[in-house]
């Protein structure tokens, strides 16, 4: 869903600061309004008082006005509600009849038994809920000095495995990352 929608804010920004660019260097390049414009004389106000007069005694021109605001406010409204959302996905169903993880609480857990993992310093997971049952799982690990990656490697391999299948009905496609602290020296001044 966050995905969807930055791909969604990002297109419709990419799109009006497209028109208004275009609409402005044509402004600028031709110095005069399109033929199809109508005329303003200057010191006047468009439409002229006459011509809104005349819309406003007319019966559509009221009610249209009137539900064309409301309906920007609401569409912009809910845009702007929609912005605010974390996400639909608040719970995971496990296959046990009743049961629930949230996202955040089975990171921690990964978490929690990849920092067990001898020659792990320090571990970090990410879990996000995607569609159709999908999770991806990012595992951050840093190494011990020393240590080798390979010897760590298969332990984490079965703490995501058994995390996967604690959340059975879900896929999890997992990326696990091995850094180790650098090896640089202070230095006294």
């Amino acid at each position: 869903m966050a995905r969807a929608r930055t791909t969604v804010n990002r297109a419709v920004l990419g799109a009006s600061g497209l028109v208004l660019l275009l609409v402005g260097a044509w402004l600028a390049l031709v110095n005069r309004a399109p033929s199809w414009w109508p005329a303003v004389d200057s010191g006047t106000l468009w439409p002229t008082r006459t011509r809104l007069a005349r819309l406003r005694a007319e019966d559509w021109w009221t009610p249209t006005v009137v539900a064309t605001a409301i309906l920007l406010t609401v569409l912009l409204a809910y845009l702007c509600l929609a912005q605010l959302r974390s996400g639909p996905v608040r719970h995971l169903a496990l296959p046990s009849p009743g049961g629930t993880v949230r996202p955040r609480a089975l990171a921690e857990a990964l978490t929690a038994r990849a920092a067990a993992v001898p020659g792990v310093a320090r571990a970090r997971a990410r879990v996000l809920p995607r569609r159709r049952r999908r999770l991806d799982v990012g595992l951050r690990v840093w190494l011990h000095p020393g240590t080798r990656p390979d010897a760590v490697l298969s332990s984490l391999h079965a703490v995501t495995a058994e995390a996967e299948r604690a959340t059975a009905p879900y896929t999890a496609y997992t990326r696990i990352r091995l850094s180790t602290p650098s090896q640089r020296r202070s230095r006294v001044r």
